[in-house]
């Protein structure tokens, strides 16, 4: 046998389990989302899921652009503190939590946030506690900035990872020097590191933004009311009318945003090599 048969052998589990479980599903998909059950092509699906969920199509993509946003900020300033921080117990504190909700579900950090962000949960009872916030006074975040505060949660320690090994692996002459030249940490941290570990930014945060637009859990157990994200209405006409079509269609719409966020890396990253 040849080491190419047995290179073949070796992965060919991993291609049928590929093909299987990704592969064969978006072909399905793909294949209802523009034909009808007689087998014609048609656009009727797109034109339902425009009709009954452009809202939610535009509420969907604010959501996970205002959390990529809000996760990249967090995310800056974690790693920042990281790698220019000064106060040793301050930079082992944020390092030893900073990461613990990476290994947190998405349904267990939905759940959790049930209980922190309700009228009587955890977050408001603890500002009465304090005297900060009259009783009558507690609102419940268990709408949209509840989807949007777990998100970032949970996005924020991937994000801020991969910024910290990239900011750890600069070139400490370049930020002593403009330490040197009294420039605060901040300014160093802006103008000097940050745009030498951009693309690395930018690929988390095109994988969180990916991440966050294929979430059920976290829309459906946070905010229940209307607008609401994709995820939940593709899952509402499948279990409530078995209407695949139009759940196909709404996946679609899906895979078209989700392009969109990396064909503009991926042109980015282009014109960056391009450049002289």
């Amino acid at each position: 046998m040849s080491q190419r048969q047995l290179a073949l052998i070796l992965i060919a589990p991993g291609l049928l389990l590929v093909a299987a479980l990704f592969l064969y599903p978006l072909g399905f998909s793909l294949v209802s989302a523009f034909t009808r059950p007689d087998g014609t092509l048609t656009l009727e699906w797109f034109a339902k899921a425009f009709e009954l969920y452009s809202g939610d199509i535009v509420f969907t993509v604010i959501i996970v652009l205002a959390s990529c946003l809000l996760t990249a900020l967090a995310a800056i300033a974690i790693a920042g503190t990281l790698t220019l921080g000064e106060n040793r117990w301050v930079v082992g504190t944020l390092k030893a939590l900073y990461r613990w909700p990476l290994f947190i579900p998405f349904i267990v950090a939905a759940q959790c946030m049930r209980t922190f962000l309700a009228k009587n949960g955890l977050m408001n009872n603890t500002f009465v506690s304090l005297g900060l916030m009259d009783p009558l006074s507690a609102t419940s975040f268990l709408d949209w900035r509840g989807i949007i505060a777990t998100f970032v949660w949970k996005q924020t320690p991937f994000v801020a990872l991969l910024l910290a090994g990239a900011l750890a692996s600069i070139d400490r002459a370049t930020l002593e020097a403009g330490r040197n030249l009294g420039a605060s940490r901040l300014r160093v941290l802006v103008e000097l590191a940050l745009p030498q570990v951009m693309p690395t930014l930018l690929v988390a945060l095109v994988l969180s933004f990916v991440t966050m637009l294929s979430v059920l859990s976290v829309p459906m157990m946070v905010s229940g009311s209307q607008p609401t994200m994709l995820t939940v209405d593709m899952a509402f006409r499948i279990n409530a009318y078995g209407d695949y079509a139009t759940a196909n269609a709404l996946g679609v719409i899906t895979y078209l945003i989700s392009a969109g966020a990396a064909i503009l890396y991926l042109k980015r990253g282009m014109s960056k090599e391009a450049a002289p």
